[in-house]
């Protein structure tokens, strides 16, 4: 009688190792026991109204937490995201309101305004050989001081106002700003916005060249130029992508409230880097997920909202978003060195 051994590279991986390899495992899992608890806590959470306050609450957010995290997957940092969301939306404020501009016109130059910041960031880290962190520190400065003295040089204050009187508000507004009626609750279009942009990153990263050309440069981009990965396009790529998003963020913020203060968005930078933390990305790059940031952006939605339906005092989401972080830590290290594990 003979018996047989099956492989072990043949083998199929059990359920638990096939969790393990996955970066968003951990988010979900947080996401899951976030939910449960305001649910309990609170009647208003798990209502029709409760759920559209705080999935709109991640939605922006949620949007550059996504972008935030392809960047951090490929190994750089983006401080200039926050305050250029404003940016965009002074820009195409400015235009319509001041210059006359139609709408859309307006959005295409904040769009390029946007793109131009993105390349020049990606462009001179690579040149450079700064790290993005100081570079795009001082972008962010730098926008800051145009925000504040330009918005002030042009309408003598730190506001822009009065999107609805300008040509072709109404289009741009459906597109950007409207809402979706889901069983008699008013849903914004910004969730739609949300979800396709994280499915979309989400099948870049794991469907196609480019997300192989991610995860390589930001493992080690040395390796990756040594097996012909275009780094610098790459990076430069994924600069853009932030800034894309920093735009569509602004454009659905000047477009569904009007007006635009000149210090906006400051701040918020460190909040998308956190959310991408919590989905799982790593701050030394290399891993990652696009999903993942999108429920990192989810628990901080239902945490921030979860807290004002429990009548809490807001003080505390600070005291969560310390203890989110330092757990994501945590559980990322633990389930990469078992993901390694699991491969090999």
């Amino acid at each position: 009688m003979t018996t047989t051994t099956l492989d072990e590279r043949i083998a199929k991986p059990r359920l638990l190792d096939r969790l393990v390899v996955r970066p968003e495992i951990g988010a979900l899992l947080g996401a899951v026991v976030v939910f449960l608890f305001f649910t309990l806590v609170t009647d208003q959470f798990f209502s029709g109204s409760g759920v559209a306050t705080w999935l709109d609450d991640a939605s922006t957010l949620g949007i550059m937490a996504v972008a935030v995290s392809l960047l951090m997957i490929g190994g750089e940092f983006d401080l200039s995201a926050g305050v250029l969301t404003a940016s965009t939306a002074l820009v195409t404020a400015t235009l319509a309101t001041r210059a006359g501009w139609n709408v859309w016109l307006a959005l295409f130059a904040s769009l390029v305004f946007a793109l131009a910041v993105g390349a020049f960031n990606g462009w001179l880290v690579l040149r450079t050989g700064l790290p993005s962190f100081i570079v795009t520190l001082g972008t962010f400065l730098a926008l800051q001081g145009l925000n504040l003295g330009v918005t002030r040089l042009v309408t003598g204050t730190v506001q822009v106002s009065g999107m609805r009187s300008t040509d072709g508000y109404e289009s741009a507004g459906f597109v950007f700003a409207s809402t979706v009626d889901v069983g008699g609750t008013a849903f914004q279009i910004s969730i739609v916005w949300w979800i396709g942009f994280a499915v979309l990153a989400a099948w870049l990263l794991v469907r196609t060249r480019f997300g192989n050309w991610v995860f390589a440069v930001g493992g080690s981009a040395p390796s990756a130029r040594a097996v012909g990965v275009p780094v610098m396009r790459t990076k430069i790529m994924l600069f853009m992508t932030t800034a894309l998003a920093a735009w569509l963020v602004g454009s659905i913020n000047i477009l569904r409230f009007a007006s635009v203060q000149a210090n906006q968005g400051i701040g918020l930078e460190f909040q998308y880097i956190i959310a991408a933390v919590i989905g799982g990305c790593l701050l030394t790059g290399g891993f990652g997920s696009a999903i993942g940031a999108a429920i990192g952006a989810l628990i901080f939605g239902m945490a921030r909202q979860g807290i004002v339906f429990a009548r809490w005092d807001s003080d505390w989401f600070m005291l969560f978003l310390g203890v989110m972080l330092l757990s994501a830590v945590l559980v990322n290290n633990a389930f990469r060195r078992r993901a390694e594990r699991v491969r090999r």
